[in-house]
């Protein structure tokens, strides 16, 4: 795994403040998904933005599950794992769920930050996770990617007439 390039943490305590998060997590995979969630939460909670947690069946529905809460959020996490079996199963989800989580922040405007584990094998999940071991948490990274985009967005574009 390359952590070459990337970013050191820049959200600061209580940034996010008054800010509402949805963290949509996938139910496969419970270990791992329990790190990704807990990374999130943690970040969420440091940042001072409140957050509900959804749990969806799959990855694949991830996507839909961002679609219907984007409208009610400042921002959207989703949080999964696909690991790569003996049949093009893998493709098909991983293409799918990144493509529909895309088109949620492109057409809500919403922020989706993506935690999605896309792996070979369970110990790569786990070394991504967060757990305790782990050698990056990408529930967190999700979490912090959404919030400062939409830090960044609020202070670039126009408010909103009423």
């Amino acid at each position: 795994m390359s952590t070459a390039g990337q970013p050191a943490p820049t959200l600061q305590k209580d940034a996010a403040a008054g800010l509402r998060v949805a963290v949509v997590a996938a139910q496969w995979h419970e270990r791992i998904m329990s790190g990704l969630i807990d990374g999130a939460l943690n970040a969420a909670a440091h940042a001072g933005a409140d957050t509900e947690l959804v749990r969806v069946p799959g990855t694949v529905e991830l996507s839909v599950a961002a679609a219907r809460l984007a409208p009610a959020f400042d921002a959207v996490v989703v949080l999964g794992v696909v690991v790569r079996g003996d049949t093009p199963h893998f493709d098909y989800v991983c293409q799918s769920v990144t493509q529909g989580v895309t088109q949620v922040a492109v057409r809500t405007g919403v922020p989706v930050g993506f935690g999605v584990l896309t792996v070979d094998d369970e110990q790569q999940a786990i070394d991504r996770a967060g757990l305790p071991g782990s050698s990056e948490d990408k529930g967190r990274e999700a979490l912090d990617a959404a919030l400062l985009t939409e830090l960044t967005l609020r202070r670039h574009t126009k408010p909103e007439l009423s």
